[in-house]
């Protein structure tokens, strides 16, 4: 199908439609809805080299994410996505600049969300992590009507082109399933360590498990631990934790620092059943899962989750398409046995 044959459907000029494709100039609502269904139900696909000529200039994406190495290098696997997909759409016309900054220190991000912003980015990619302290720049992006995308969790009152990760009460919820599992009858209590307890995500995967313990009758003793604390669980915290609490089933980590919990706990597994779940397949988890010392790791796929982001940044701004408002990534689960080969 051409711009011609839309005008021609939709009863308008081709530079109505081109306004519509382009996103130049104002055109009525009822005509532009219009010309998005005739677009949308023939899958027209405009031509993005089409679409730069059109503007003279690259698109920009920027994406502001924590430091690679932060959270045992969580945020590098997430980091390695988006370089990945900002290579592939590098000849269709795209820049992506990657902008991290140290997730410990506000002024660190303050500093890097007004440079983005001074750059007038084309479409933004962002993690809204610690959201009392970071929703400023949320709001400056909505203000500006720059089409943004939330990685690794969602954010409720906030306006995002899309979300894309995955239900956090589940995979709290999955995770109490997995600690009953593997104790069977629970007579003992269960530990929650929910760090990084001030995101909206973490938060929520700490109720899920919680949720599923009042259903299931055990009890749970929860330690909250702050993003701004530097080591959000250092082994010194987790040391003290246990030993004021040496009846426990085992420990649910509400983040990627199941490793730093197993490490002080092995004494505890060589002497007793003691169960370890926790997020993410990090190297160090995943040397700790394959040597038994953590029983069990649920998993965002953060490459992917990179990708996909800038993918659907691209469809909508570059392509003029429409997108899920939720990319609902799975609850991937792995245990000692059922590793990924890539990861070995």
């Amino acid at each position: 199908m051409t711009v011609k044959e839309i005008a021609e459907l939709a009863g308008v000029s081709i530079g109505t439609v081109d306004r519509v494709l382009y996103q130049r100039g104002r055109v009525a609502a009822v005509t532009k809805a219009k010309i998005e269904a005739i677009i949308e139900g023939h899958h027209f696909t405009p031509n993005p080299i089409a679409r730069r000529l059109k503007r003279n200039r690259a698109y920009r994406f920027y994406a502001l994410l924590p430091q690679g190495d932060q959270d045992s290098g969580y945020w590098g696997q997430v980091l390695q996505g988006i370089r990945e997909g900002a290579d592939e759409i590098v000849p269709l016309g795209v820049e992506t600049e990657i902008i991290e900054f140290d997730r410990y220190n506000l002024r660190a991000f303050r500093s890097a969300a007004e440079f983005t912003l001074q750059k007038a980015p084309d479409g933004v990619i962002f993690a809204p992590i610690m959201p009392d302290k970071t929703r400023f720049f949320i709001d400056a992006i909505e203000e500006r009507h720059i089409p943004y995308i939330f990685l690794d969790a969602d954010l409720p009152g906030t306006l995002p082109l899309c979300a894309i990760g995955q239900d956090s009460f589940q995979g709290g919820y999955l995770a109490g399933r997995l600690m009953h599992l593997f104790a069977g009858t629970i007579t003992r209590p269960v530990a929650v360590l929910n760090a990084h307890g001030e995101d909206y995500h973490i938060t929520r995967r700490r109720d899920g498990f919680l949720h599923y313990a009042a259903e299931h009758n055990f009890e749970v003793v929860v330690q909250k631990y702050s993003d701004f604390q530097g080591s959000p669980l250092s082994g010194e915290d987790i040391a003290l934790f246990l030993r004021h609490n040496p009846e426990l089933t085992g420990v649910f980590i509400t983040n990627c620092s199941a490793h730093c919990v197993a490490e002080v706990a092995e004494p505890i597994k060589s002497e007793r059943d003691f169960f370890i779940i926790g997020y993410d397949l990090i190297p160090k988890n995943y040397t700790l899962l394959k040597a038994g010392l953590i029983d069990a790791i649920i998993s965002q796929r953060p490459e992917e989750q990179g990708r996909r982001a800038l993918e659907e940044l691209y469809r909508h701004i570059v392509l003029g398409r429409p997108v899920v408002s939720k990319v609902a990534i799975p609850l991937d689960v792995y245990i000692k046995e059922n590793i990924p080969p890539e990861h070995r």
